[in-house]
């Protein structure tokens, strides 16, 4: 890998686990477990669309090991792998289909994706089929919050020139 493509990721791990960091440090908006805006998600959006999908995995996977390090308990890592890789997946798909327009449907559905990934682990984790129950309410986080990350990423990775 070139040496400035590799100091351009290193910079947007370190953006993206600093956006994280501070958005854990805000209390919960709503008093539902794991409600997050996710806004670390705006650089996986920023870099899906002024880079690659490959990019923004190591991005993402970087961030989420590092976090998992530095904030989280081993539990935690297992729930943002499963949502961060399934939202990666599903707006890289989104993002080839719409030929990079449209980033808010982009965010929206790897909003819906993340929560998906996320509740599907709680179920395997805790063998509860009570925690289904949530599933109305992380559709709709995921969807209001996904168009508000969609949004910022793409206002902002207009402003971006291409990295490299």
């Amino acid at each position: 890998m070139p040496i400035k493509k590799l100091t351009v990721l290193a910079l947007f791990t370190t953006l993206s686990l600093a956006i994280y960091a501070v958005e854990s440090a805000i209390p919960p908006l709503v008093p539902i477990p794991g409600f997050k805006l996710g806004l670390a998600n705006i650089i996986s959006l920023i870099l899906l669309r002024n880079t690659s999908a490959k990019d923004a995995f190591l991005v993402l996977i970087a961030r989420i090991l590092l976090s998992a390090l530095l904030f989280g308990q081993a539990l935690s890592l297992l729930y943002s792998l499963a949502g961060g890789i399934l939202s990666l997946l599903v707006m890289a798909l989104v993002t080839k289909l719409l030929h990079k327009k449209m980033f808010f449907l982009t965010g929206a559905l790897g909003g819906l994706a993340h929560n998906m990934g996320q509740l599907v682990i709680a179920l395997i984790v805790t063998s509860t089929p009570g925690v289904a129950a949530y599933l109305p309410f992380l559709v709709l986080s995921g969807i209001l919050t996904g168009l508000f990350t969609g949004l910022c990423g793409e206002y902002a990775g207009r402003y971006l020139p291409k990295p490299y």
